[in-house]
């Protein structure tokens, strides 16, 4: 199981971040200041690094470049709230595999977190899972119902994939809104219905469950003889 270390001193952001990635099952270790993010990604003992440049005591620049004059070679996602032209080149030069800026969307963040382990690593993303009579392919980013391929927009791929990752489990509209929109999102919370009715009429209306007052919970409807028989 891969394992992910977040060096980020905003709370919310390690926590978001954390709980997206559990789900999505890889191991994660958080810290908060730039000297445990050296300490802890010079150790050997994590596959991919998600660094903030913000930090205290070190900034994640500087963690960058201790590391790579160390010759650890762990891939580094560096996060941050500057989008400037010249932040972007500093990291990239200063070593970094991959720049994003805040806000942002986790299903975004996990995609490249996954591109990153495959090149620089060698490790194996987490398969997407197959549930019943629905599997899902990243790449073309589309669903097949029973041997029918269904396209998704971004977003109607990305709240898929939670249901579909969290069979029989109660999703509530904030965590839908954070995994498919962002830890920002301050919009209202009725366009996780409407997501949800375009999944309904896409993929079929019984394997989306409303739980009145608390969210939506996926169901997997067991595929067809052929379709189990093909898949053995």
């Amino acid at each position: 199981m891969p394992r992910i270390l977040i060096a980020d001193d905003e709370p919310r952001i390690a926590s978001f971040i954390t709980k997206g990635l559990t789900a999505a099952g890889f191991t994660t270790t958080s810290v908060e200041d730039g000297i445990r993010a050296l300490d802890y990604g010079s150790s050997g003992e994590f596959d991919l690094l998600i660094l903030d440049i913000g930090m205290p005591r070190m900034d994640g620049l500087a963690v960058l470049a201790a590391l790579r004059s160390m010759r650890c070679e762990v891939p580094v996602i560096v996060l941050t709230a500057k989008d400037s032209l010249q932040d972007t080149l500093g990291a990239l030069d200063g070593g970094a595999d991959d720049y994003m800026t805040k806000p942002f969307r986790f299903e975004e963040l996990l995609s490249r977190i996954r591109l990153r382990l495959r090149d620089g690593a060698g490790v194996q993303a987490p398969p997407v899972p197959v549930r019943g009579d629905i599997s899902l392919d990243v790449d073309l980013r589309c669903a097949t119902v029973r041997g029918r391929t269904v396209p998704l927009s971004a977003r109607e791929f990305a709240m898929a994939r939670a249901f579909v990752e969290n069979e029989g489990k109660l999703l509530t509209r904030e965590q839908l809104l954070s995994r498919v929109w962002g830890y920002d999102f301050d919009g209202s919370s009725n366009v996780v219905d409407v997501y949800v009715g375009y999944l309904r009429n896409k993929l079929g209306p019984e394997k989306f469950l409303s739980v009145r007052g608390a969210g939506y919970r996926f169901v997997a409807v067991p595929a067809s003889p052929s379709q189990a028989s093909s898949a053995g």
